[in-house]
């Protein structure tokens, strides 16, 4: 009912673009994840490129990504001329590893052919990455740290946000992501005054005081506000009960299914938003097979992400070819994702436990192990 009071006022006043609604759900956006300015823009992997564009990434520079995410944050890299490094991930987070991100950045230093400026590390599936130890790479090697909450948002570390990690932070209100709109949008977040004004900007067209006066050369990019009023009610529902009801659905699956198949495991102090729901099975040959019982039990299932970012066709000369994705292979292979969504009723959710608890337990699943 809000939602559509708040779209037939936007329709009424015929305000549609950076009305009242965007500049009021930027306030609360920012004061819900901590930090003093929220950027809307039209969609998440804008919010990373203008990020991009504000910290002067371009070809000569590496920036280091998780090779197991989604192709937009590697893609903003190569958009703007520079290079994406791929990284292996965590074997229990399936986040960036660090180890492994350290090992990068001497090899990319020691080739000498790219100048090493930036990481973008990603809260996978909902749960902020290890920006404690990342904070510290990045500093030793004089590294931007960048935030790709774009899964993140609602997530937290002893009670820090996510999206307030480093230096700036980007996040989507993609439909399915924890809190999605009616179509694309997305945020960027910082305490900084001015990569504020640059962001600001650079969304419009490089402007200056007067949108007649272009400063520098910028894109557009701006969240409508259609999209903002439909938010801001949304907003409103992820922070008093979504983000618990996401939760709860996860202790439930935990519960559930933690002696059948390889549950996510949540760091001490985490919590995560849980954008997607990730089992792991023992191979690949039984998640098809898990997959396709499911499925003709009429519950949805998808793969996230059948291919790691190294092994996606276009970057198949990319100079972190050479390095090795043991985990980011393996996992890529074994995990399976099941429905998540903070109204996911608890008897469809029970539904699905005991059709892969009963199949747990058949000769079939044992032929497979």
């Amino acid at each position: 009912m809000e939602i559509n009071q708040n779209i037939q006022i936007v329709l009424d006043n015929a305000d549609f673009i950076m009305g009242s609604q965007v500049k009021e759900l930027e306030k609360q956006l920012a004061d819900y994840v901590g930090v003093k300015h929220c950027i809307t823009c039209a969609n998440g992997t804008d919010a990373l490129t203008l990020v991009l564009m504000a910290y002067d990434v371009k070809a000569g520079d590496a920036v280091f990504v998780p090779t197991f995410t989604f192709y937009a944050t590697a893609e903003t890299v190569s958009l703007r001329g520079a290079t994406p490094i791929f990284i292996d991930i965590e074997p229990d987070t399936y986040n960036i590893s660090c180890k492994k991100l350290q090992e990068a950045i001497q090899y990319i230093k020691a080739e000498g052919q790219l100048n090493p400026k930036a990481i973008i590390a990603v809260d996978l599936f909902g749960l902020p990455a290890d920006y404690q130890e990342l904070k510290l790479i990045a500093d030793e090697h004089g590294l931007k740290l960048i935030e790709d909450g774009a899964q993140g948002f609602g997530g937290s570390i002893n009670g820090k946000m996510a999206c307030s990690f480093g230096e700036i932070a980007t996040t989507s209100f993609f439909p399915a992501k924890p809190l999605g709109c009616y179509g694309d949008g997305g945020a960027v977040f910082t305490n900084d005054d001015e990569l504020c004004g640059l962001m600001q900007s650079f969304r419009v067209h490089g402007k200056g005081e007067d949108k007649y006066d272009n400063l520098r050369v910028g894109m557009n990019s701006r969240l409508d506000t259609l999209q903002a009023a439909i938010l801001l009610p949304k907003f409103k529902a992820f922070q008093e009960y979504e983000l618990e009801a996401r939760n709860r659905v996860a202790e439930r699956y935990r519960d559930g299914l933690v002696n059948c198949v390889t549950v996510p495991h949540i760091p001490k102090g985490y919590i995560s938003s849980y954008a997607q729901y990730s089992v792991l099975l023992k191979n690949e040959q039984q998640r098809d097979r898990v997959q396709q019982l499911l499925k003709e039990k009429g519950i949805p299932t998808m793969i996230y992400y059948k291919k790691s970012m190294h092994q996606q066709t276009v970057h198949q000369n990319n100079p972190s070819i050479s390095l090795e994705f043991p985990v980011a292979e393996d996992i890529s292979k074994r995990v399976l994702n099941l429905p998540m969504h903070p109204y996911l009723e608890e008897k469809e959710q029970l539904y699905i436990i005991e059709t892969l608890r009963n199949f747990c337990e058949t000769d079939d699943w044992r032929k497979i192990i």
